[in-house]
């Protein structure tokens, strides 16, 4: 298997719950109200599962690996327009949580938290195309099957990993010890 193949299966994921959102954004238009409890799951989903276990994969792995090659221009400028795109849909789902207790405790607008949710249902297709179609291939061509085996290797170290500093959290944030 070659490292891009995982990176692309959670991508399948992702396109699920961007279904599930435009959905809820559809629910939204209709009825005037939120399902918090979904929005509680999208934040944590994205934060966790496409943030920090997706995109850590991509920029704590492959992008790093990635920047130590002399890459050509055109692959160099979609790096770092993928790198941009993580940092505004990072910033996106922070700014839905925040929307979402706001409106939630009656203090901010239903369309601050639609607007969010917009943001994120345009913004993952348009990434997930340019990974998928033009960066992930043609990424390959810098890396040695030999440090394609690392990666993957790297990426099961990097999964596991994040099991343990999730429940970790979830541990002490319930034992009161969360810094």
């Amino acid at each position: 298997m070659k490292p891009i193949g995982p990176l692309m299966w959670e991508h399948r994921l992702i396109e699920r719950m961007i279904a599930l959102l435009g959905a809820e954004l559809s629910s939204i238009a209709e009825t005037g109200k939120i399902d918090d409890h979904f929005l509680d799951d999208v934040i944590d989903f994205f934060r966790t599962y496409a943030d920090r276990c997706h995109h850590g994969k991509e920029e704590d792995i492959l992008f790093r690996e990635l920047g130590t090659k002399p890459l050509l221009a055109e692959h160099k400028a979609i790096m770092d327009g993928l790198i941009e795109d993580h940092v505004l849909a990072r910033n996106t789902i922070e700014r839905l949580c925040v929307a979402r207790q706001r409106y939630m405790a009656h203090q901010g607008s239903l369309n601050d938290v639609t607007d969010c949710i917009e943001i994120i249902i345009q913004l993952y297709p348009e990434h997930i195309e340019k990974e998928d179609k033009h960066f992930f291939f043609p990424s390959l061509q810098y890396l040695s099957p030999r440090e394609q085996d690392a990666m993957l290797a790297e990426f099961r170290e990097f999964n596991s990993k994040l099991i343990h500093e999730i429940y970790e959290k979830v541990i002490k944030a319930r034992e009161g010890k969360l810094e």
